[in-house]
């Protein structure tokens, strides 16, 4: 009996060293969010915006952990850190999530609101009602949801298929508009500061693979 327990005792320890060594491997590229590239013009509410933010802050959590904090998932959490941050810098989970990963931590899982299948259905349908809008600000977030719609649930036909259309018609998505956004392709307007500055709708070409 006593063997039992010992080997039960090593298999937690085991457990719990290996997850502090996994903590200990990654670094975090942190997006580099200064201010916000959509104003509050942007088709959505303030309150939107922030449950967009805590969803896609858990969202990457959960990429991050499941996957062992390999290189694939933490770009693939950087995306969404990024655009969690631009739609509410301040939205808390997100601050302490990047924070956390910044720090080579695992941040504590937490139950989002919807599972990565329903908040893809959500993330399409929010896109393509932002595309009804118009507006480079609205097209550009669109293409954005309606692009990790697609990857977060591959098998949502209706996200497969409205993404590779704007891709064929657009070009691929640069991301980098969000993960490391040059002053130059989305100049601050109202002077700045949180979820403040945009891009301007003149005649300017717009970064690659956006509308």
């Amino acid at each position: 009996m006593r063997g039992i327990w010992q080997a039960a005792a090593g298999l937690v320890l085991g457990a719990v060293v290996s997850a502090e060594e996994t903590a200990a491997k990654f670094v975090w590229d942190a997006p580099k969010v200064r201010v916000s590239v959509f104003s509050r013009d942007i088709g959505l509410l303030d309150a939107e915006r922030d449950e967009y933010a805590t969803n896609l802050a858990n969202l990457a959590v959960h990429r991050v952990t499941g996957a062992k904090a390999s290189p694939a998932s933490l770009a693939d959490a950087r995306r969404m850190m990024a655009l969690a941050l631009h739609l509410s810098p301040r939205n808390r989970r997100a601050v302490v999530v990047n924070y956390q990963f910044g720090q080579g931590m695992l941040p504590a899982l937490v139950d989002g609101d919807y599972s990565p299948q329903v908040f893809a259905r959500l993330m399409l349908t929010r896109g393509q009602l932002l595309r009804e809008q118009e507006g480079f600000e609205n097209l550009m977030l669109a293409r954005f949801l309606i692009q990790l719609a697609a990857e977060l649930d591959p098998r949502n036909e209706d996200a497969v298929f409205h993404s590779e259309i704007l891709r064929l018609d657009h070009g691929a998505l640069d991301w980098s508009a969000l993960t490391d956004p040059q002053p130059a392709a989305f100049p601050a307007v109202n002077g700045g500061g949180d979820a403040e500055s945009g891009a301007e709708t003149g005649d300017e070409p717009a970064p690659g693979g956006l509308p």
